[in-house]
């Protein structure tokens, strides 16, 4: 999470969403960043938590922002990322694991470790489903991200690609993917709802 207090902004690091790019490019910005462990504050932690700290401390309430990527391949993503050989033989290792297999594990009742991968709709919304943040971009819409960082920085933003997964196959059937759409219907929702709205949603919040 990067917060940029003169910028009335905060970069919300959704998994496997190419945060660390963003991170890489930004950071000299920030005035305060959480990184490692704390890199991924939820949308919800940020409300509760960081926020009212910045409105009591700084008089500031930055806006939100944040990337959502297409459901399936934010797991394949989360797949591939577990393939490295720097995790064979570990609890978290998808090495000789099908990418249809791992997807059913990560809807499964109790997902193994290397299918607990949380959900984005969880990271971005309320206890009730409500969306957390103001300024929601598609992953595939790369040059409108671009375009609004660079609007509210002042400047040109180039995103070089950072911590990039293995390039391994993971095709996935029709039907397992309408499996995995169906336990994961709210965030394909949103996910469509974002592309509807041509990969920006602006949500004012309270």
């Amino acid at each position: 999470m990067l917060i940029f207090l003169s910028r009335n902004l905060t970069f919300l690091a959704t998994p496997k969403t190419g945060t660390t790019a963003v991170e890489m490019a930004l950071k000299p910005e920030a005035e305060i960043i959480f990184s490692r462990g704390r890199k991924h504050v939820t949308a919800l932690r940020y409300r509760r938590r960081v926020l009212p700290f910045l409105q009591e401390t700084f008089s500031a309430s930055p806006e939100a922002l944040a990337v959502m990527r297409n459901p399936v391949e934010q797991i394949r993503s989360w797949y591939r990322y577990r393939s490295q050989p720097r995790l064979d033989g570990k609890p978290l290792s998808t090495k000789r694991l099908s990418f249809e297999d791992f997807a059913l594990e990560v809807i499964s009742e109790t997902p193994p470790p290397r299918a607990q991968i949380g959900s984005q709709f969880s990271f971005l919304t309320s206890d009730h489903g409500d969306l957390l943040v103001e300024h929601l971009f598609a992953y595939e819409r790369q040059p409108a991200f671009r375009d609004f960082l660079a609007e509210r920085l002042g400047r040109e933003v180039k995103l070089k690609p950072k911590n990039v997964s293995p390039d391994l196959p993971a095709p996935l059937s029709q039907e397992v993917e309408s499996r995995l759409r169906a336990a994961r219907a709210k965030e394909f929702a949103l996910y469509d709802r974002l592309m509807a709205a041509d990969g920006y949603l602006r949500t004012p919040q309270e």
